[in-house]
């Protein structure tokens, strides 16, 4: 089995605590090759009161957090009971475990706070063959020659026009081929 993004419904306003509280149980139950990344979907936006900036953080999604995971029985339960944790989206009851976001939907969001599904160093590295999914190279594979962690962004080696040439890409425009 292979680790996914799944959308977990929580009580409203309690998203980070159930973001703490998930990865403490995960940590503590001895999940942790289970249950990888909690995510609360947040954008800043830029607001402007008696001429003065102020930056606020808001939720993308009230009541939801994304948790990557691989869907076990042992972690789906781990989840399901964690506090504040109401239930899966996706997923019909009756025991039925619910279904994965697509990467393309989790580009989206992840893409949206500057953050990408694939990890640095973890899933990506120097030399892995890469397929490139958006942008002016999109659908071409190419070769990781540099992986530069701090901006999240990395030199491909694509063959254009018979021609070995690098270009600069972020990692929401590339997926693991």
């Amino acid at each position: 089995m292979e680790k996914e993004w799944y959308v977990v419904n929580t009580y409203s306003g309690h998203e980070s605590k159930v973001k703490e509280n998930l990865l403490m149980r995960a940590s503590s139950m001895g999940m942790e090759d289970y249950i990888f990344r909690v995510v609360v979907p947040e954008q800043t936006e830029v607001e402007y009161k008696d001429g003065v900036r102020k930056e606020k953080v808001k939720k993308m999604f009230p009541g939801y957090i994304l948790v990557e995971m691989i869907m076990t029985d042992e972690a789906w339960f781990v989840v399901r009971n964690t506090p504040g944790v109401t239930g899966f989206i996706g997923s019909s009851g009756k025991g039925a475990k619910p279904f994965p976001l697509t990467p393309q939907e989790v580009d989206k969001v992840l893409g949206s706070m500057g953050m990408s599904r694939l990890e640095i160093g973890n899933e990506l590295n120097v030399d892995d063959m890469v397929k490139v999914i958006g942008g002016p190279f999109a659908n071409m594979f190419g070769k990781v020659k540099n992986v530069d962690k701090e901006h999240a962004k990395l030199e491909v080696a694509l063959d254009l026009f018979g021609q070995e040439t690098i270009v600069e890409l972020e990692l929401t425009e590339i997926e693991k081929a």
